[in-house]
C-alpha cells in the first residue's frame, strides 16, 4: 500500500529512518570495529617495540602491519561472516512473521537442535539426501504447528507455550540422540550446502548463502504483496480489529507458526551441515540472536511493524559483532554483554518510535 500523498514531512522522515536505520547500524558497527582493530594493532606494535607517548603512537602506526584490521576487512573474513550469518538469517525469516503478528517464539534453539539431530540420524541410517532434508525441515514445521495450535486453540500466551516447547524439544533432541552427538558420513552431499572454497575470492559463495537470499526475497514479497502478509500486519497491529474485519485469526496464527517452523527446520539443516553432525546440546541461546536480529532490524515487539530486509541486516549486524569481537580477542562473555546492550538499545529505540508516533 502506498503512502498517502498528504503525509507530513516528519512522518515521511520517520518512515525513511525506519527503513534505512538498520543499514546505518551496520555501517556504524563496521566502522567502529575498523577503528578499534586499527588502534589495537598500533597498541600491540607499541608493546612489542617498547614505545610510549604520542611519538610512540606515531612510530607504531608507521611500523605496524595492521594484521588485525587486514583480517577483518579481508575477502576470506567477509565470506566467513556471510556464511555464519545464514543460520541466524533463515531463522529470522520465520521470527519476523511471528513478531510482526504480535507473537514470540523462544523454542527456536531447541527446535534447531531437534531438527539437526533428526536429519543426522536419518543420514546415519542410510536415508537419501532429499528425504533427509525434507524430513528435517518438516520436523521444524511440526514443532511450529504444535506451538500455533496451542496458542490459538487454547488461547495461551506465546511466551509460555514456546518456553515450554523449548524444554520439550531439547529433551526430545537428547532422547533421539542418546544424549550424544550424531555423526553421519562426511561425504554426504548435505555438507555441500555450507561448504566454502577459494578464500581468496568472494565468489563462489556457499550454497546456503544463496538459499538465504532467495528465501528472503520470497518472504519480502509475501509480507508486502500478498493477502497473507497483510493479515500478519493486521493481526499484529490490532487483533480484535482484524477479527472484526473477517480475518480468521486462529487459523492465521497456526499457519504463521507452522510456516515459521519450516524456516526453523531449514535453520536446523544449515546447523547440521555447518557442524557436520547433529548436536542435541547445540544452538543454545540461538533464539536470542534471532530475536535480536529481528528487533535490531526495526521490528516492534508489540507487533504490527517489521521487514524482512531489516531482519536480514540485523542478522548481519549480530554476526559482525561476534566476528569483530573475536578478532579483538574479547572473551565470549564480553560478546554476550555487547549483544545484550544492543538488544536493549534496539528495544528502547522501538519504544521511542512508538511514543513519537502517538504524539
Amino acid at each position: 500500500m502506498s503512502a498517502p500523498t498528504n503525509a507530513s514531512p516528519s512522518s515521511r522522515l520517520r518512515r525513511l529512518w525506519s527503513a534505512l536505520g538498520p543499514f546505518f547500524g551496520l555501517v556504524l558497527v563496521v566502522v567502529l570495529f575498523i577503528a578499534m582493530l586499527a588502534l589495537k594493532d598500533i597498541s600491540d606494535q607499541m608493546g612489542r617495540d617498547g614505545l610510549h607517548g604520542w611519538s610512540g603512537w606515531t612510530q607504531a602506526a608507521k611500523a605496524s602491519s595492521f594484521d588485525g584490521l587486514k583480517a577483518f576487512t579481508s575477502v576470506a573474513n567477509i565470506k566467513t561472516v556471510l556464511s555464519q550469518t545464514v543460520i541466524v538469517a533463515i531463522g529470522a525469516l520465520g521470527m519476523t512473521m511471528i513478531i510482526v503478528s504480535g507473537g514470540i517464539d523462544l523454542s527456536v534453539g531447541s527446535a534447531v537442535a531437534l531438527t539437526s539431530v533428526i536429519g543426522a540420524t536419518l543420514l546415519s541410517k542410510g536415508s537419501g539426501t532429499a528425504s533427509a532434508i525434507a524430513m528435517t525441515i518438516l520436523a521444524g514445521g511440526v514443532v511450529g504447528l504444535i506451538n500455533g495450535a496451542l496458542i490459538s486453540g487454547l488461547r495461551l500466551m506465546p511466551f509460555i507455550v514456546t518456553l515450554g516447547m523449548m524444554g520439550v524439544a531439547r529433551g526430545l533432541a537428547k532422547w533421539f540422540a542418546g544424549n550424544q552427538t550424531v555423526n553421519y558420513p562426511v561425504d554426504s552431499p548435505v555438507n555441500d550446502l555450507m561448504k566454502m572454497d577459494d578464500f581468496d575470492h568472494l565468489l563462489p559463495l556457499p550454497q546456503g548463502v544463496w538459499i538465504a537470499v532467495v528465501l528472503a526475497a520470497l518472504m519480502a514479497v509475501v509480507m508486502r504483496q500478498t493477502v497473507f502478509g497483510r493479515y500478519i500486519f493486521a493481526i499484529g497491529s490490532n487483533e480484535a480489529t482484524a477479527r472484526l474485519c473477517g480475518v480468521r485469526v486462529p487459523f492465521q496464527k497456526v499457519f504463521i507458526y507452522s510456516l515459521a517452523g519450516l524456516f526453523f527446520g531449514c535453520t536446523g539443516l544449515m546447523q547440521l551441515t555447518r557442524l557436520t553432525q547433529g548436536d542435541p546440546s547445540g544452538a543454545v541461546g540461538l533464539e536470542l540472536d534471532i530475536i535480536a536480529a529481528v528487533v535490531i532490524g526495526g521490528a516492534s515487539l508489540s507487533g504490527g511493524s517489521g521487514s524482512i530486509l531489516g531482519s536480514m541486516i540485523g542478522a548481519l549486524i549480530i554476526q559482525t559483532l561476534r566476528n569483530g569481537s573475536s578478532l579483538m580477542n574479547w572473551p565470549t562473555f564480553t560478546q554476550e554483554i555487547i549483544i545484550g546492550i544492543v538488544i536493549i538499545l534496539a528495544v528502547g529505540l522501538d519504544r521511542y518510535r512508538q511514543t513519537r508516533a502517538r504524539s
